[in-house]
C-alpha cells in the first residue's frame, strides 16, 4: 500500500493577504477556506500567529481558530502556532481551555518558540530575542496547568483548563528539536535549512524521546509547500507569489501582500532579490499528481513521518483550493472524513507510522 495513502494530511493557513484585497476579507477567507478543506477530507486545520506584518492578517490565532472551530464540524482545528514566548503560559492555558470546552475533543495546541519578526514588534510585545530560550520552561508551564496548580504558582488554577487534555505540539528548528523530545511531544517541523538536515534534526528528535503524559512514542509532522496542477508549468506558477514575498521580505524587512503571478513575472529584481527569489522555489514540491505522489513517496519513507502539514499560499484563490484537492485525490482522502483508520496513541488517537510499519511486519 502507498504510504501517501496511509499518511495524514493537514493544512496551516497563514491567512495571507492579497494585493488589492483587506485584511479582514482574508481572515473570512480562511474561515470559508477551512469549510472546504474539512469537505476535502484533512485531518486538520491550523492558524498562524504573526504581529506587525502587512501580508499576514492572522495576528491572534486563538481567536481565529474560535471561528474555525464554529464554522466547521469533524475537522480538528488549532493553531501553528501560538508563539510561547509572546505570551504569559497562564492566559494560553486559559484560552485553549475555553476552546476545548467549546469544541470538545477537536482542538489542538501547537506552540512555537519564535518572538516578534521586528525589533518595533518585539518592544511593543514587551518582549526581546532572549525570550525565545526561556521556550522550555514557558512549556513546562503551560503544560502543567493541564494537570493542577503548579510549583511557581501553588494557588493558581487554570480554569477552565485545568483536567483537561488539548494535544499539544512543538513547532521546532534547532533547539526546539530537543524541547520537543525532552517534553514527550509531537514534533512539527520543515526542511529551512535542507532535507538532509531536517532528517538529521528528526532522527534526534526519535533517539531523545522521552515519553510522558502527553505522548507514548515520537511522533513527526512534516511541514512544507505542495502545490498540484494540471501541468508541472501550473504547479510552478503557484509558487511564484510567495517566493517572491519571501525573496521581499528578505530585502525590505517586511512581508508584503501576495502579487498576482503576472505582477511577479513582470516586477524587475535586483540580482539579490533574483538570487533569493531562487532559493525560495528550491526544493518544493510540486507539479502533476503523479509528479507529487512520487516527491511525497520518497519524502515519507525517508522520513517515516506520521502526517504532512500542508502550508501552501498563492495568489489566486481558486487554483490555491484546486491544488488541495488534487492532493486529498492522490493521497485518498475520503471526503467529509477527516482522520485515518484507527491506532491508539495516547492524546494524539491513531498513528499511521505505526499502521504502516504493522502492514510491513
Amino acid at each position: 500500500m502507498s504510504t501517501v495513502t496511509t499518511t495524514r494530511f493537514s493544512v496551516l493557513d497563514r491567512s495571507r493577504i492579497r494585493e488589492g484585497q483587506a485584511g479582514p476579507q482574508a481572515l473570512r477567507d480562511t474561515v470559508g477556506f477551512a469549510r472546504r478543506i474539512e469537505e476535502l477530507g484533512y485531518h486538520r486545520f491550523w492558524v498562524s500567529e504573526h504581529h506587525g506584518v502587512p501580508g499576514v492578517a492572522g495576528s491572534a490565532p486563538t481567536v481565529l481558530a474560535a471561528a474555525v472551530a464554529a464554522a466547521t464540524s469533524t475537522i480538528r482545528v488549532g493553531t501553528g502556532g501560538v508563539m510561547l514566548p509572546n505570551h504569559q503560559p497562564l492566559v494560553v492555558a486559559e484560552q485553549f481551555g475555553v476552546l476545548e470546552s467549546l469544541f470538545p475533543g477537536r482542538i489542538d495546541m501547537g506552540l512555537g518558540r519564535s518572538v516578534g519578526f521586528t525589533d518595533g514588534v518585539r518592544r511593543a510585545l514587551g518582549r526581546d530575542k532572549r525570550d525565545a530560550e526561556d521556550f522550555p520552561r514557558g512549556l513546562a508551564e503551560l503544560l502543567g496547568y493541564f494537570q493542577g496548580p503548579r510549583t511557581a504558582h501553588p494557588q493558581v488554577h487554570a480554569r477552565p483548563a485545568e483536567g483537561l487534555r488539548v494535544p499539544a505540539f512543538v513547532l521546532a528548528t534547532g533547539k526546539g528539536v530537543r524541547t520537543a523530545a525532552e517534553a514527550g511531544l509531537p514534533l512539527v517541523i520543515a526542511a529551512v535549512r535542507g532535507e538532509d538536515a531536517m532528517l538529521r534534526a528528526i532522527e534526534e528528535y526519535r533517539r531523545d524521546f522521552r515519553p510522558s503524559a502527553w505522548g507514548e512514542r515520537p511522533y513527526v509532522v512534516l511541514s512544507g509547500t505542495v502545490a498540484v496542477a494540471r501541468t508541472t508549468a501550473e504547479a510552478h506558477r503557484l509558487l511564484l507569489p510567495e517566493a517572491w514575498s519571501t525573496a521581499y521580505s528578505r530585502t525590505h524587512g517586511e512581508f508584503p501582500a501576495l502579487p498576482s503571478v503576472d505582477t511577479v513575472l513582470a516586477t524587475g529584481m535586483t540580482d539579490r532579490e533574483r538570487s533569493l527569489f531562487e532559493d525560495a522555489l528550491r526544493g518544493q514540491l510540486y507539479g502533476t499528481e503523479d509528479e507529487v505522489a512520487a516527491g511525497l513517496e520518497r519524502l515519507l519513507a525517508r522520513s517515516a513521518a506520521d502526517e504532512y502539514l500542508v502550508t501552501t499560499s498563492t495568489y489566486d484563490r481558486d487554483a490555491q483550493l484546486d491544488s488541495y484537492r488534487r492532493l486529498a485525490d492522490l493521497a485518498g482522502l475520503v471526503p467529509g472524513v477527516a482522520s485515518r483508520p484507527p491506532i491508539p496513541q495516547g492524546p494524539l488517537g491513531p498513528c499511521p507510522a505505526d499502521l504502516r510499519r504493522a502492514r510491513n511486519a
